[in-house]
């Protein structure tokens, strides 16, 4: 099968980390792959021009190709074939001739791809095409893919980027036969290009499309937003000042409003949700009035550019900044975002989503009949999943036609439930209330505690849960210093405001260690009658899982157990078992993602050197592992699979191998990723100096330990996101299982076995599991689950530095 991709509509972080990943699993998968250069605009040009210039429409190999002598490693003979620099640096002509000027439709190798998905943007253009709009344009587009013999496409844009490809697709019987009729084309090529395989990913920044939770793009861009806010809170504290954002979301306010409750804003302007009232301005005026009056220096307020009232009418920036001055005394600035939100190198989130769907999206192309729909690939929660091309767009088209019709309700119910529930988030951490919802008998005491190592989030988790206990009406109570705080008395209550600049504080406000409650249970048990506690709230990694479990088996003995207790969990290493993720995990993976960019840069400028890179992660090794795909690594070792004399002696043949076929003069730097205890024995000293006596004249080798920085820094806008939604969901679980309590006769009350859980995520849904179930999928040993949903990344990291087809 020949395949070609090309990017269309808006660009976004993300793309060129498709483009890398499709033309390398074809590649792997036997396949001819080619990039089409502009877009829709490439296909209907093709290579006509260069052709007519030079005689021939085809380049040959570049010199430095090699090809495997039995010819049957297809990696081998398309290992490269001389334009992926020409396309990396934005270039049309090299000194050696070789040129892309007149060329639209390129066939590239195995390494002509390297590198890419660090770069921010599409590094083959895109652009919008008025030509193939057009019948006559796409029949000329059809031409040109027939003459280059491809007969699958993979489409990487916006919904109309995506119905362009379905259109075409459904037009290409009669486009195919239409060329026969004109004789442009053989009898032959029309039976063998009878079909047009089509396979859609999403690129876009706005995450506008339904039927997926994310687009490829959207986490780097609210990256990006979020950087700009945590800059300005610094300056509009010190000034206390009100600022307007403008972000980009011209039919979509997920941009807005996630930036909204990451960042911490007073107000936001979303085109689904409207304010309810007219004239709006009351509205803000008096939710931001009643944070001013409390003693609160700043005002943040974010508007989507597409942000409407409840009659249609645009909000715009310029305009809030002009009622926050007249109305409140503000002194008021606007910043408008605009195209920095678009560039930059992508997230860790968008290097590994785009792999993980481009691998799929080669899957969907060999495994597509005439009969299949055209697939989008997309994800829910963490799993990647294939739907129908046209009803993901045609639900999308239905969003933005509610809210012209003025269905606010219709367009809600059209996003994802995670959407809604972000808005729920932002409401629950940015009203302040004066009067609490709950009558006082259902006020409860909600004890909260971080425990374990610190992970990006675990403030924000807690800011959620107290701002969400002050709105009802309970009492949050922090916990300092973990179990030892509470047996020394340090137990606080939070403030609204006190909480306020917690969100984008990296660490534990609260203090944290490992000590488990069974240091001294009676006297733990002591202190949750001392305070009153009606629930507990543990935010922290394999530890407090294993204390809530201590705490439940307790309840045999101490009736201060038997209230509604709950584990969210957050550790970088992301070892708690049946949750397949932790809140930290993405901090931590970008934090890492930056470091290994600086090094393999290092790497890349010495042209030889690999260089052996230690992450922490204890006994588990996710971290590695995703950091692995994320950064392109060549090996990674993990505790799960270990390290044996055997192993390392088929990866320095393999690193060998792979050098011996690069360009002579321009090999790449190449990362290891170790986990820190993926061996006593070989160590990353030891790892380090075998590969530099093993790598002799062909590589270098030197190492780098990341340590402690993968725990610290600002947390990501994803963790931050992802703390308020799952502590949202904490706070009702505790008052759920309060209330049935409450229901049983005071002298045998009696909790539950499922009123103490752990609330995980797993495949495209969040459950609750009852601590005492999640005991049988944990390894208690080595502190982990014992089955990872990740473990088979291993094989995709491999097979993408083309591992499997050079031992």
């Amino acid at each position: 099968m020949k395949i070609a991709i090309l990017t269309s509509g808006g660009d976004s972080a993300g793309m060129n980390a498709v483009i890398r990943t499709v033309v390398k699993t074809g590649i792997l998968k036997g396949c001819e792959m080619w990039v089409v250069r502009e877009g829709y605009e490439g296909l209907v040009r093709g290579n006509t021009e260069y052709a007519q210039t030079h005689g021939s429409a085809t380049l040959l190999p570049s010199r430095n190709v090699s090809i495997s002598e039995d010819g049957t490693s297809n990696l081998l003979s398309n290992l490269r074939f001389g334009d992926g620099n020409l396309l990396r640096d934005g270039a049309c002509d090299q000194t050696d001739g070789r040129t892309l000027s007149g060329r639209y439709i390129v066939r590239v190798g195995f390494d002509d791809v390297r590198g890419w998905f660090a770069q921010g943007g599409t590094l083959i253009g895109t652009a919008r095409s008025k030509a193939f709009r057009t019948y006559e344009g796409r029949l000329t587009a059809a031409y040109n893919l027939i003459k280059e013999g491809i007969d699958a496409l993979v489409v990487c844009g916006g919904d109309g980027s995506l119905t362009g490809a379905d259109i075409f697709r459904a037009e290409w019987p009669s486009l195919v036969a239409e060329l026969r009729a004109q004789s442009r084309i053989t009898e032959i090529q029309a039976e063998e290009h009878a079909h047009l395989k089509i396979v859609g990913l999403v690129g876009s920044i706005d995450n506008d499309m339904s039927m997926t939770d994310m687009t490829i793009g959207a986490p780097t861009a609210l990256h990006r937003i979020c950087e700009a806010m945590d800059n300005i809170n610094s300056t509009a504290i010190s000034h206390s000042r009100a600022f307007v954002l403008e972000v980009m979301g011209r039919h979509c306010g997920w941009l807005a409003l996630l930036a909204g409750v990451a960042g911490g804003a007073d107000f936001i302007f979303i085109p689904e949700r409207p304010p309810k009232n007219m004239p709006w301005e009351d509205e803000m005026c008096t939710a931001i009035q009643h944070h001013r009056e409390i003693g609160k220096r700043k005002t943040i307020v974010i508007v989507a550019e597409g942000a409407i009232d409840i009659e249609l009418n645009p909000i715009k920036a310029e305009h809030v900044k002009e009622i926050l001055t007249t109305r409140l005394g503000l002194d008021t600035r606007v910043t408008t975002l605009g195209h920095t939100q678009r560039g930059g190198r992508p997230c860790a989130w968008d290097r590994i989503l785009p792999t993980l769907q481009g691998v799929e999206a080669v899957k969907a192309l060999l495994e597509a009949t005439p009969e299949t729909p055209s697939y989008m690939i997309g994800i829910q929660e963490n799993k990647i999943i294939r739907v129908p091309l046209m009803e993901a767009v045609q639900m999308t088209r239905a969003v933005a036609q509610a809210v012209s019709d003025r269905d606010f309700e219709k367009a809600m119910s059209l996003r994802d439930p995670e959407f809604v529930e972000s808005l729920d988030g932002f409401t629950a951490t940015s009203v302040l209330v004066k009067e609490p919802a709950l009558p006082k008998e259902k006020r409860l005491r909600v004890a909260i505690m971080h425990m374990g190592a610190p992970a990006g989030g675990m403030n924000a988790a807690t800011r959620t849960a107290v701002r969400y206990c002050l709105q009802q009406g309970h009492t949050p109570l922090a916990i300092q210093n973990g179990f030892p705080g509470l047996l020394d008395d340090t137990v606080i209550e939070l403030s609204w405001l006190g909480v306020d600049s917690w969100m984008a504080r990296g660490g534990s406000e609260l203090g944290t260690n490992r000590t488990l409650p069974s240091i001294d249970l009676g006297a733990v048990a002591s202190a949750f009658q001392k305070f009153s506690f009606d629930a507990l709230m543990m935010i922290g990694g394999f530890e407090a899982f294993h204390a809530l479990l201590i705490l439940e088996e307790g309840r045999k003995h101490y009736p201060a157990f038997h209230i509604p207790m709950v584990h969210l969990p957050a550790t970088i290493s992301n070892n708690v078992p049946v949750t397949e993720f932790s809140l930290g995990s993405d901090t931590s993976l970008n934090a890492l993602v930056d470091a290994c960019d600086a090094i393999k840069q290092s790497a890349s400028a010495s042209r030889n050197r690999v260089f052996v890179v230690e992450t922490q992660g204890g006994k588990c090794g996710y971290i590695a592992t995703m950091g692995a795909l994320a950064t392109g690594a060549s090996l990674v070792y993990t505790p799960e699979t270990g390290i044996t004399l055997d192993m390392l002696r088929k990866d320095v043949k393999f690193l060998k191998t792979r050098y011996n076929f690069d360009e002579k003069g321009k090999s790449e730097g190449r990362l290891v990723i170790r986990n820190e205890v993926a061996s006593s024995v070989y160590t990353t000293e030891v790892l380090t100096n075998m590969f530099k006596e093993e790598g002799a004249s062909l590589f270098d080798a030197r190492s780098a330990s990341l340590g402690h920085t993968l725990q610290g820094g600002v947390p990501s806008p994803m963790d931050r996101a992802r703390a308020v939604r799952l502590s949202l969901k904490c706070m009702v679980f505790i008052e759920r299982h309060h209330a049935l309590l409450q229901a049983q006769p005071v002298k045998t009350k009696k909790a539950p076995d499922d009123s103490a859980a752990v609330i995980t995520i797993q495949s495209s849904s969040i459950k609750w599991v009852p601590v005492q179930e999640m005991v049988k999928h944990a390894d208690m040993k080595n502190r982990r689950g014992k089955e990872s949903w990740w473990q088979g990344v291993t094989e995709i990291v491999e097979a993408l530095v083309g591992r499997p087809s050079l031992k």
